[in-house]
Formats: structure tokens, sequence, C-alpha cells
């Protein structure tokens, strides 16, 4: 009887480290399922000032937001619809803030039937050059 149970305890441990390794290879497709679960009020941390949005990663050398910081501008900070959808794809796609930037603004053209090069997706569309 002791044997068999070695042999199913060697099953069960190499079952579960062939589900652990592709988990581990597919990550990149199951991850982002996964952060789309976080409850939203995990993002009610983010406070509507540049202070906060700075300190939350949101600012780089091309979207710098110091100098709004330093101006004292009294506006509340970054909309806050838009800085949980930037923070959602950085952590999503493992990409940084100027790139999950530029995906968040061609999903939002893409939205509103604009393409990622500005001209319009209506076929009716009539350029002249």
């Amino acid at each position: 009887m002791a044997l068999t149970d070695n042999y199913m305890l060697w099953t069960w441990a190499l079952f579960l480290m062939l589900i652990a390794t592709g988990l581990y290879f597919y990550r990149s497709r199951w991850l982002p399922l996964i952060s789309n679960m976080i409850p939203e009020h995990t993002y009610r941390r983010l406070n509507p000032s540049f202070e906060s949005d700075i300190e939350a990663g949101l600012s780089s050398d091309d979207f710098n937001l110091s100098g709004n910081l330093a101006a004292g501008d009294s506006r509340g900070g970054l909309d806050l619809a838009s800085k949980k959808e930037v923070l959602r794809i950085m952590k999503g796609q493992r990409v940084n803030f100027d790139e999950a930037r530029r995906i968040f603004m061609e999903q939002k053209l893409l939205k509103n039937g604009i393409a990622a090069d500005g001209r319009p997706m209506d076929p009716r569309a009539v350029f002249f050059s």
C-alpha cells in the first residue's frame, strides 16, 4: 500500500509542476484577465493632485508634471478615469508610462472611429491632397 501512495504522490507532484510551467509560459495571456478583475476600490487611493500623479508614476520626460507642480497649478491633477485606465495598461501589459499613454490614446481614437495615424476610418470620408 505504501508503494502506491508513493506513486500517487509523485504523480501529483509531476502534474502540479506541469501546470505551473504551463501557467508560467502562458502568463502573458492569462495575467491581463486577472488584472481586469481588480476591484475599483483599489484605485480610490489615487488622490486628485499632480503630486500624487507623479508619485503614482504618471509622469515622464515627455509628459512632465513637475512643471505644473512647481507653477502651483490649482487644478486637481489628471482625469481620474484616464489615470485608472493608464495604470491598468501599465500593470497588465508591463509597459512604461509613455507606452501606456500611447496605447490608451490609440484605443480612445479607435473607439471614436479614428485610425492611429489620425485619419478617419469612415469609408465615406473624402481626402483632398
